[in-house]
């Protein structure tokens, strides 16, 4: 019988690979480096091959067949992630270890709620975040390092599995004392006559909003791209322009103080649809599914509690 690599000799090495560093990639895995150093020696003298090129300590090259020994060794531990989810889903629902993928524009006003309501229904889970574009948040999926993600559709998916978990439009936000912040509704076409500030490209909902609103992609009207929303804010704030801000957004982003006034958009569709999506094959389906009907109930808190901010300042206006 041959002898096989262990499973921890293969997340020694894909952790370097992922983190292009010894020393991380040992703080990782809870280990000293001199253990993981150790452990992907044995890994090479076991497969009879050089898999990094050791050229200095700060500087890790993997060689050729390595890249191709990190991809087959990613494969493998997410084989075996999925047996012992197999067996954990089997026995008791939404336990162990759970990899959720969030956009940046959903994160900060849904996580907080969806945390905080799962601890307390689901008190054996435990969940590890992370927040990335949605380009990015489909590569890490794909490849099984997270196993689900929420983010924003239309986006391109293709057949992954999903459930949608609630649907909202933009608003428009302005700073205090702006001329349309005396109308309840703003006509899109008024947009036209001001400064618009956006988000970046790479951001979804900057094609979500535009769309929505029926605004060109090429806009001369459009002096400023930022990385967030919080920097958008305060670039409103300080009186640089207006920008488009989702719905679920405005109680963080509006909040009192903040310097800004939001409106509803008058014509404006429905900007976006969230959801969450994992990979076909995974066997914990069913634990996604019971996530999505959580991340269903923190969505529309946070919308009517978006609502409820909205009608507050409208009344105020009157």
């Amino acid at each position: 019988m041959k002898t096989l690599p262990t499973l921890r000799q293969l997340r020694y090495l894909v952790t370097v690979a992922e983190t292009h560093h010894f020393g991380r990639a040992a703080e990782l895995c809870a280990v000293t480096q001199s253990t993981l150093s150790a452990g992907i020696q044995e890994l090479e003298g076991l497969l009879g091959i050089r898999l990094i090129e050791r050229r200095s300590r700060r500087q890790v090259v993997f060689t050729t067949l390595g890249e191709d020994i990190v991809e087959r060794a990613r494969a493998m531990l997410t084989d075996a992630e999925s047996l012992v989810d197999a067996a954990q889903a089997g026995a008791q629902p939404l336990v162990g270890d759970l990899r959720l993928g969030v956009i940046p524009t959903i994160g900060p006003y849904v996580v907080p709620r969806l945390v905080y309501k799962l601890r307390r229904a689901y008190p054996d889970l435990k969940l590890f975040l992370r927040e990335e574009q949605s380009a990015t948040l489909m590569d890490l999926l794909n490849g099984g390092r997270l196993d689900a993600v929420l983010m924003a559709l239309p986006y391109a998916v293709g057949e992954l599995p999903r459930v949608e978990v609630g649907e909202e439009d933009v608003v428009l936000a302005m700073p205090d004392g702006h001329p349309l912040a005396d109308l309840d509704a703003v006509p899109l076409e008024r947009l036209d006559q001001e400064t618009m500030l956006m988000l970046e490209d790479g951001h979804c909902l900057r094609d979500h909003a535009m769309e929505a609103c029926r605004l060109a992609r090429s806009r001369g009207n459009e002096a400023f791209q930022a990385t967030g929303l919080s920097t958008l804010i305060q670039m409103v704030a300080g009186g640089i322009g207006l920008t488009l801000l989702p719905r679920i957004a405005v109680p963080v982003e509006a909040r009192p103080g903040a310097g800004i006034t939001v409106r509803p958009l008058q014509g404006a569709l429905a900007a976006r649809t969230l959801a969450l999506l994992w990979r076909p094959a995974s066997p914990r389906a069913r634990d996604y599914r019971l996530l999505a009907t959580v991340m269903e109930v923190v969505t529309r808190e946070a919308l009517a509690e978006a609502d409820a901010v909205l009608s507050d300042l409208l009344i105020s206006v009157a």
